[in-house]
């Protein structure tokens, strides 16, 4: 495919021609590929007339006032090197160093303590790690901003902020967004005009693109990269027209010593020849790439596609699309098998290698960058980079259909082939025709004929409240604390029912329990089945079964949660003949609290959609891992993904029901269990959401605290969008001070680094938080008894604030006598009628589960004879009887279980 521009450039260059310049002649200039080919330097003749430029390999030079005397400070290698790099790269000044973070390193020493820098959201993970290191250890502060929009950086050049440099990128790695490198340039010298524009421009190479010409001040490019072309070296090359700077970046690699040997400035400068020639090849074979990704239907990111975001302002300042791509398979799973089952497509970090590379920059490149921040800036977990080499384009896309195809992102069908597209609904049918449990139960019983027993976790929200709002990502963990669900079969009536026997959703004596006639219920108003990913709430549909089939109990709790059920029971079954539709009654426990923001109706939810979904046979369980003993019960089955995301889609729809606008993290938390960073999505600022799993997620110990108390959510809520309003530069600061906080928890959860104390985390989340005005003299009583001596404990509100519930880490040692004695402090404490409780719990741990295999039976547990509600034999009878305390071990002990 051809490029918008050709790859050559017409420039006047100081080389010889092969004929002199006259007004008759006029001498031509040269194209990139002879610039390229051509390293011949006027001013270093090599004495011998090399064809090929020598490896001066010494380290020291004899004689006094010569040009030369220490590699360190100069070698002819090097000097032929840096010649060439500024000659193609429309520069006065070029320097070779041992590596583009090097490079990197010596610009940014240009900066003092108290300076700041302005750098795009999506950078490479090393950019990223360093201007972390400055922020934290020079005093350097750092402005992320999303740099393909040049309006965002106007907020902060103002000479108060003291912005130095603005370090850009285009396209950027790995999202390939386009930066205008001139507007942005042109304003930023306008308003600040001491600012130094800094571009890595390692993506294009000068063979695409030369920011020099388009205002920046400093280019640099990682010359292992695209320069190079073979991966068997390091370097990096600075390239500059300012003579202030030169000299100022000339003595920091002097006097750091970082300077290109020569040994390597030969294979460089070798490497630079074929770079145009290199480049034309990978980059059309790139596109190919890309069109052919394109036209499967997968979200491709590339420069040269036709609906590529500012791709018109990429073909203004570039000479081409280059050779690198992403796309994504909206799969986690299904992109970890494409990468892994490529054969020709190298599996490896980096670029602009002749050999094909590919990754997933979230789990390699750029996995230094913590989760929170990759959640915030929009890098999708699913991503995969393709670097293409100069490999046949034909073998190279052969190679990528059959990773494709074995993965299950595509199928091959008579006109060809074509994506797989995951819906719900083929999830469900694959889940269907999945292979049921046989292990010794009656096989010819159906999914509506058995008792199916689930549970899930609530949710603590450790980090982030209220900043979520904005656009900054909040933690979210799982805790030990579950709402469990039993699925009991009718045997001979037409009647479907709820029994929420101590969730206290009723204030009947033993819950709140209604039974349906199924044939009564508004089947006329079930609205037609949803293909989308998400299900929309149809509100009609709503208020017709809240007037036909609540009318008792319309405004309770326990109205919406049965409003709920029915909802989801009446879409799931709507389809199937009257006479077929499943009669049982699902009976609901929670050792949660409720209504002190931990999540239990998001518990609830995806323990109804789960139950509703198994006994009306939309899901159903995998083959055991283990097909041995039901007594050994160590390691719990795994339930597959695709399960998951089908309850969560329903779970999220309940929760619609129960909230409104839920965000969706609550139930994500429930479904999928461990911890997740949640960033919510505001389009009206460019701002992405999405929720990301923390991987390698660490599980602690946490005391929750539910003071009782009360609190209004919007109300708090809406405060704190008033204080922003009137004082925008206080709370601004306090929201970007707790991303700081959530970046670094999330950083030292998920065991990636950082060396900050959690407990250190917590105390500073709250003073925050209560800077904000959502704490409450019930939190802050929790956190003097737990901060005063013996304990010294770290606690923080959680959710809202204003009441509610709060959560202080117990750290390992902590011994059980203190504990208790803590606890006994805590529950002796009241701001209402009602005095504190408290609930020891871990957090991040497990998420959905299903028993898999009961332990009386080889198979999932049956349906009594018989419906006698007093039969003590039954189990939803033990079930609603055992006390709160015993309920976790009695029903976790039932048999094998299968988690998310």
């Amino acid at each position: 495919m051809a490029f918008a521009k050709s790859l050559d450039v017409a420039r006047n260059v100081d080389l010889p021609t092969p004929e002199p310049d006259s007004p008759h002649g006029p001498r031509r200039p040269y194209r990139f590929s002879t610039l390229c080919a051509n390293v011949e330097n006027p001013d270093h003749k090599d004495q011998y007339g090399a064809s090929s430029v020598p490896i001066y390999q010494t380290a020291t030079f004899k004689g006094v006032g010569g040009e030369y005397d220490y590699s360190r400070s100069g070698n002819p290698t090097r000097t032929y090197l840096e010649h060439h790099i500024a000659k193609i790269s429309s520069a006065d000044h070029a320097f070779a160093v041992s590596s583009g973070m090097a490079a990197l390193d010596s610009i940014l020493r240009l900066l003092r303590p108290a300076d700041a820098i302005i750098a795009g959201d999506d950078l490479y993970g090393g950019t990223n790690r360093l201007l972390s290191y400055l922020q934290h250890h020079q005093g350097i502060t750092v402005y992320h901003v999303d740099t393909t929009d040049p309006s965002t950086l106007t907020p902060h050049l103002h000479p108060k902020n003291n912005i130095a440099m603005v370090l850009l990128e285009s396209p950027t790695n790995p999202l390939l967004k386009i930066v205008d490198l001139a507007t942005i340039a042109k304003d930023v010298k306008e308003r600040c005009p001491d600012a130094i524009i800094v571009v890595d421009n390692t993506m294009m190479s000068p063979a695409l693109q030369r920011p020099l010409e388009h205002g920046a001040d400093i280019v640099y490019d990682s010359a292992t990269k695209y320069l190079s072309g073979h991966h068997d070296l390091m370097a990096g090359v600075i390239t500059c027209n300012r003579d202030d700077i030169a000299k100022k970046i000339a003595f920091t690699i002097n006097a750091t010593g970082n300077a290109l040997t020569p040994f390597d400035s030969f294979l460089l400068l070798r490497g630079t020849k074929t770079l145009a020639l290199r480049l034309t090849q990978q980059s059309q074979t790139a596109s190919l790439v890309a069109n052919y990704l394109h036209s499967l239907g997968f979200p491709t990111l590339y420069p040269g596609l036709p609906d590529h975001p500012n791709r018109d302002i990429h073909e203004r300042i570039s000479s081409g699309h280059g050779a690198v791509l992403s796309f994504t398979t909206g799969d986690k799973d299904v992109s970890e098998r494409i990468v892994a089952g490529t054969r020709l497509w190298a599996v490896s970090v980096s670029f602009g290698c002749v050999n094909s590379l590919i990754s997933m920059p979230c789990a390699m490149s750029h996995a230094s960058i913590p989760a929170a921040v990759r959640a915030a800036r929009g890098l999708p977990e699913d991503l995969i980079r393709l670097c293409v080499g100069i490999e046949d384009s034909t073998d190279l896309l052969d190679d990528l259909e059959r990773a494709l195809i074995d993965a299950g992102a595509i199928r091959r069908t008579p006109q060809g082939v074509e994506r797989v597209r995951t819906t719900i609904d083929e999830a469900v049918a694959k889940l269907v025709l999945g292979n049921q449990i046989s292990q010794g139960e009656d096989v010819e019983l159906q999914p509506h004929e058995r008792q199916w027993v689930v549970s899930s976790p609530g949710k603590v929200i450790l980090f982030g409240e209220h900043a979520v709002v904005y656009g900054m990502p909040a933690l979210a963990a799982s805790v030990s604390l579950r709402c469990y669900a039993i699925a009991t079969p009718h045997l001979s009536s037409r009647t479907v029912g709820v029994h929420f026997i101590d969730i206290e959703a009723g204030d009947k004596e033993g819950g709140f329990g209604y039974e349906w006639d199924i044939d009564n219920l508004p089947w006329g108003a079930v609205p037609v089945a949803s293909q989308a990913s998400e299900v929309p709430l149809d509100l009609e549909f709503l208020e017709e079964i809240s007037r036909v089939a609540l009318p008792e109990a319309s405004g309770s709790p326990a109205c919406q949660a049965s409003l709920a059920f029915l909802y989801l029971y009446m879409v799931f079954v709507k389809e199937l003949e009257s006479t077929a539709r499943p009669s049982f009654t699902l009976s609901v426990r929670a050792t949660l609290p409720v209504g002190a923001g931990l999540g239990s109706s998001a518990a609830f939810s995806v323990c109804t959609a789960t139950a509703l979904m198994l006994i009306t046979g939309r899901i159903s369980l995998p083959s055991p891992s283990n097909p041995g003993p039901s007594s050994s019960r160590q390691q719990p089955d795994r339930l597959p993904k695709s399960l998951a995301d089908a309850v969560n889609v329903y779970a999220f729809l309940s929760e619609k029901i129960l909230h409104g606008n839920p965000s969706g993290v609550d139930n994500s938390v429930a479904v999928y269990g461990g911890g997740l960073l949640y960033t919510k999505s505001i389009p009206s600022e460019g701002k992405e959401g999405g929720i990301v799993s923390i991987e390698g997620f660490t599980s602690h110990r946490f005391l929750l605290t539910d003071t009782r108390v009360p609190r209004n959510t919007k109300e708090l809520v809406g405060s704190v969008g008033k204080q922003k309003v009137e004082e925008p530069e206080r709370v601004g600061k306090v929201l970007n001070d707790i991303q700081v906080v959530v970046e670094k928890a999330s950083s030292v959860l998920s065991g990636s680094g950082g060396k900050e104390s959690l407990a250190a985390l917590i105390d500073e989340n709250h003073r925050l938080l209560d800077r904000l005005r959502v704490s409450h003299p019930s939190l802050e009583a929790v956190r003097q008894i737990t901060g005063a001596d013996p304990y010294n404990l770290a606690t923080k509100l959680t959710g809202a604030g204003g009441g509610g519930c709060a959560v202080t880490l117990i750290p390992d040692g902590f011994s059980s006598s203190k504990l208790t004695s803590l606890i006994s402090a805590l529950e002796s404490e009241q701001f209402t009628s009602e005095t504190f409780r408290a609930y020891l719990t871990e957090v991040g741990g497990l998420g959905l589960g299903i028993l898999s295999r009961h332990s009386n039976t080889s198979g999932l547990p049956t349906p009594p004879t018989h419906e006698s509600p007093t039969d003590s034999n039954t189990l939803d009878t033990t079930f609603a009887s055992t006390s709160k305390a015993e309920l976790r071990g009695w029903i976790e002990a039932l048999g094998k279980w299968a988690y998310v």
